[in-house]
């Protein structure tokens, strides 16, 4: 183009960042790896790396999971569910250089052990609440996509790609109260979430022993719906139940 020089501008790299979390025995987890490489060699960090010159953001995201933790590229995994999260772009963010940082978020029900690669010494799933400090600005990053689920469990469906295919209404509750950090009542919230169209469909005859005396909880399964109409909204700060 006429009258542009692109050596007028100082160059830059643009990276990638991984906020993947799950559900596990009723704590929230997140996949973390270790450094190894400087900067930052041996601390905990999300999953990422350098966006190579002929990818888009997302392919990157996509073989830095699979080369970092060995995940994405495991049967069963090849429809992973990756949302851009938003852009981390101050200046002094990377010690090397001025790198900007397309970050996603992805949910994963029972997910696999990871295995460590490429440049990472391990990769593990650590618990959300002992996870940091973390390098760089991923504890911000991670903090954010904490906020994004969370949010987005009031207004959409987000919740059963926590879930197994087949799922009970308490697994499900399970998965809000761990996200949100919250108790909810129960028949309060199975009336909700029934009453929501499409939220959740029975699974015909189905039924699972879910401990103790009772009789077998009905199995549910995700919906057509991707958004929730009512939201399902979180309880307030003076701790009314949802």
């Amino acid at each position: 183009m006429q009258g542009y020089d692109k050596y007028a501008y100082e160059p830059f790299a643009v990276t990638v960042d991984l906020a993947v979390l799950t559900v596990r025995a009723g704590t929230l987890y997140v996949l973390l790896v270790e450094r190894g490489q400087e900067p930052y060699l041996g601390h905990w960090a999300l999953p990422g790396g350098f966006v190579l010159p002929k990818e888009s953001a997302e392919t990157a995201a996509r073989r830095e999971l699979a080369e970092e933790t060995g995940l994405s590229n495991l049967p069963g995994l090849e429809g992973l569910h990756l949302e851009q999260l938003r852009t981390y772009s101050e200046p002094e963010r990377d010690p090397r250089m001025r790198v900007v940082s397309v970050a996603f978020t992805a949910l994963l029900p029972d997910p696999p052990e990871p295995h460590g690669g490429g440049d990472a010494a391990q990769a593990r799933w650590l618990p959300y609440d002992a996870a940091g400090p973390l390098a760089f600005d991923h504890d911000r990053i991670l903090a954010d996509a904490h906020e994004r689920v969370g949010a987005r469990l009031e207004y959409s469906c987000l919740a059963t790609a926590f879930c197994p295919p087949e799922f009970t209404l308490g697994e499900l509750q399970n998965i809000y109260e761990t996200v949100w950090g919250v108790e909810l009542d129960r028949p309060n919230f199975r009336r909700k979430v029934l009453a929501t169209p499409g939220f959740v469909e029975p699974v015909p005859g189905a039924a699972r022993l879910t401990g103790g005396r009772g009789k077998p909880a009905a199995l549910y399964r995700a919906g057509t719906a991707t958004a929730l109409h009512p939201p399902l909204l979180r309880p307030s700060r003076e701790g009314r139940p949802a």
